[in-house]
């Protein structure tokens, strides 16, 4: 399941969820500091490894 990580607007903590896609589409989520529903979501890099074709 993919990791999301999001920043409270409230009290600034950054947090990480595990949640299916379903979940983060239906599910509201609380910062576990403040237990806010002013989260936003913080965008970061990946990488995916595939295989080498020939």
């Amino acid at each position: 399941m993919p990791l999301y990580d999001y920043k409270c607007a409230k009290c600034g903590e950054t947090f990480s969820l595990v949640l299916s896609i379903n979940e983060k589409e239906t599910k509201k989520i609380k910062c576990p500091k403040c237990n806010s529903i002013r989260v936003k979501p913080v965008y970061s890099g990946f990488f995916a490894v595939t295989s080498k074709k020939s």
